[in-house]
């Protein structure tokens, strides 16, 4: 089969496979049913069922990878109308997502040291709260695996997305600037993306805590590590 035949095959069954997970998401709305958890689970059983190379998965898929920095332009729009809203809020927001970022990376850095993780793994855990571009070269300039960072990167923003109604009930956080921040600093793209199933000011906040918390970890890295 040429490569346009297997890009075509892969890229319908990607598609097909998160339609169906986001209709079951429909039917039976839970934190655990969210469509990128289901739709990520279901094609990684399907690749070893069938017994298919990922990389042959990945150069199949690779459009649906061009079309995630539109995605995250688009996220922009939401942004644009909440300004005023944010505006008013814009020092709280700004240190929350510092303190935010200091956490995500120090938490992670820190445990795996107390359990003696090996330096070239800690080196691709430390930016897994943000976006996976940026984390996979802050993973590499630090002599990490990227991939491996791109991988902690999903399991974080899934995470995030799948256990965050359970901790805005524990902690009765209520307020959707809180929530949307504590998404984005925590769960990136992924976790964005499920606050705006909160609320349009809930991803605006996210959002604008993605982009700076990226910032922002790329300078703690810098200089701490």
């Amino acid at each position: 089969m040429n490569e346009w035949g297997i890009t075509i095959i892969m890229l319908a069954l990607t598609i097909i496979i998160y339609g169906f997970a986001k209709t079951f998401y429909k039917r039976v709305s839970h934190p655990f049913t969210l469509p990128i958890l289901t739709s990520t689970l279901s094609i990684i059983l399907l690749l070893l069922l069938l017994d298919i190379d990922y990389h042959l998965y990945k150069e199949g898929s690779r459009w649906l990878d061009e079309l995630l920095g539109a995605a995250v332009v688009a996220l922009a729009y939401p942004l644009y109308k909440q300004l005023p809203m944010l505006k008013r809020f814009i020092l709280p927001i700004l240190l929350s997502i510092t303190v935010g970022a200091f956490i995500g990376v120090f938490s992670g850095v820190l445990l795996s040291r107390w359990l003696g993780i090996d330096s070239s793994i800690i080196g691709a855990l430390a930016p897994k709260s943000i976006t996976t571009p940026v984390a996979m070269e802050i993973a590499y300039n630090l002599g990490s695996a990227a991939p491996l960072a791109a991988v902690f990167v999903m399991i974080a923003g899934i995470g995030g997305a799948v256990l965050s109604p359970f901790l805005y009930k524990w902690f009765n956080i209520t307020h959707p600037i809180s929530r949307g921040i504590g998404m984005g600093c925590a769960s990136h793209a992924i976790g964005t993306a499920k606050a705006f199933e909160n609320g349009e000011l809930d991803g605006a906040a996210s959002s604008i805590a993605m982009t700076v918390s990226a910032i922002v970890v790329a300078l703690i890295i810098t200089v701490f590590f």
